[in-house]
């Protein structure tokens, strides 16, 4: 129990309903039940927030907004009707446009507690799916240390490769897809993303590719199958490493391709043709920036292109990615706009030619990936358990939202080592460009 009883009379009851009601500024814009009995909101609305127990307050109480109500989600106390959880799209638009959260003042929170017949709150243990929180992970280790970097990306991409399977598809590409037509396939959209980045990038046979960040080596057997490159690709994460390996022997592409598992900044590699970097950056933090993009460079020969494929901010304005998304499923992630990328690049002295917003894209593609979540729900939650696969399911369906209502971007930056004289071996017209 983490609840303990205040004394009897020292305050008047009131509903958990009720208590719900005054924490919302502007309504219940949702039906909802709690445990003890108690409603509030529309009772004809189509999506409706079933509390069903003490825990489950708790993580309300002691964590209001986001966080809270996703510890007791995640924990299953908080059952959302109405919404499949493998993609609970309608909700989060209903609950991210009309929720908002009013934060009590200390002797309002106490009255509220001790009206609804607790007395001193325990927050009880997060959700084993929950990372650890920022004070404890300072303890452990520099941010985006290599070690620290090394947990983070495991923690991320070491859920399972069947899962990731069961929602990426055949394709395992876990970074935004570039759509040719509204109605292609999710398969026909990767592939299209990784034949554009070939395309920018300029390459062509005998041409060596370094793709850091390369996840299941999608990039990597794309850029080999098709345009006869010999490809290097580095990922932090076993598991994605010893799936690229198996998928590259079994393509027969060993003789020109290599997934390693490693951190980027220990290669030793150099003189490429073209780098790739797909959906890393919001990983490696924004300080590091021109540390990460001078190595990139560092990597590559004189007239080699860089692209630069990810997620951004909408504004330049500091700002964290969330208590939910650090916590479950982007530890110390971070990001920027645009034009703090460019800015990073251009000042190692690379020329910058080319940026394209591919945000309507991403949406597209958590679309797909909610799709495969919700078509193999039962058999994702046998794979990782309940409490992850709505992690995910909440997770996908709220950043398709941000995307779509321009909170987040995607950004493809390319740019080039020019060679002393200035020459970029750049065309006048890429073809790309139609």
């Amino acid at each position: 129990m983490t609840l303990s009883v205040a004394p009897a009379g020292t305050e008047q009851r009131v509903s958990i309903g009720e208590a719900m009601s005054t924490l919302l500024s502007d309504g219940i814009p949702f039906g909802f039940t709690a445990y003890d009995g108690s409603s509030a909101g529309p009772p004809d609305a189509k999506i409706r927030l079933h509390l069903r127990n003490e825990r489950g307050l708790s993580y309300l109480l002691t964590a209001p907004g986001d966080l809270g109500m996703a510890r007791a989600y995640v924990a299953g106390d908080l059952v959302v009707e109405g919404a499949h959880p493998g993609d609970p799209y309608d909700a989060m638009v209903l609950l991210m446009r009309h929720l908002n959260f009013r934060v009590p003042k200390p002797a309002e929170a106490l009255r509220i507690v001790r009206s609804l017949g607790l007395g001193h709150l325990r927050p009880p243990p997060p959700p084993p799916q929950e990372h650890l929180p920022k004070w404890r992970r300072a303890l452990e280790g520099m941010r985006h240390s290599k070690e620290r970097d090394a947990a983070v990306i495991q923690h991320h991409y070491d859920v399972s490769n069947r899962f990731y399977e069961m929602v990426l598809g055949p394709s395992m590409t876990y970074t935004c897809a570039c759509y040719p037509r509204e109605d292609a396939t999710l398969e026909e959209a990767q592939a299209n993303k990784y034949d554009l980045v070939c395309r920018k990038l300029g390459l062509k046979s005998g041409d060596r590719l370094l793709d850091v960040g390369s996840g299941w080596g999608g990039m990597v057997r794309h850029a080999v199958q098709e345009y006869g490159v010999t490809a290097v690709g580095v990922t932090l994460s076993r598991q994605q490493a010893a799936w690229a390996q198996e998928a590259i022997k079994r393509e027969r592409l060993d003789d020109r391709a290599e997934v390693r598992y490693g951190d980027y900044r220990d290669l030793e590699d150099t003189g490429f043709d073209a780098v790739s970097s797909i959906g890393l950056t919001e990983h490696i933090g924004v300080r590091n920036y021109p540390s990460y993009f001078g190595f990139l460079r560092s990597r590559l020969r004189p007239g080699g292109r860089l692209l630069n494929h990810c997620i951004t901010r909408a504004d330049t304005k500091a700002s964290d990615t969330g208590a939910f998304i650090d916590r479950y499923v982007f530890p110390d992630g971070e990001l920027a706009g645009s034009g703090r990328i460019i800015t990073a690049i251009q000042d190692t002295g690379m020329e910058v030619r080319h940026e394209e917003n591919l945000r309507e894209h991403y949406a597209l593609t958590l679309t797909g990936w909610c799709r495969n979540l919700r078509d193999n729900w039962d058999a994702c939650v046998e794979e990782v358990g309940g409490g992850t696969a709505r992690v995910w399911g909440l997770y996908m369906a709220g950043s398709r939202l941000a995307f779509e209502r321009n909170e987040l971007q995607l950004h493809q930056v390319l740019a080039v080592r020019t060679h002393p004289s200035g020459d970029a071996e750049f065309p006048l017209r890429p073809t790309w460009l139609g």
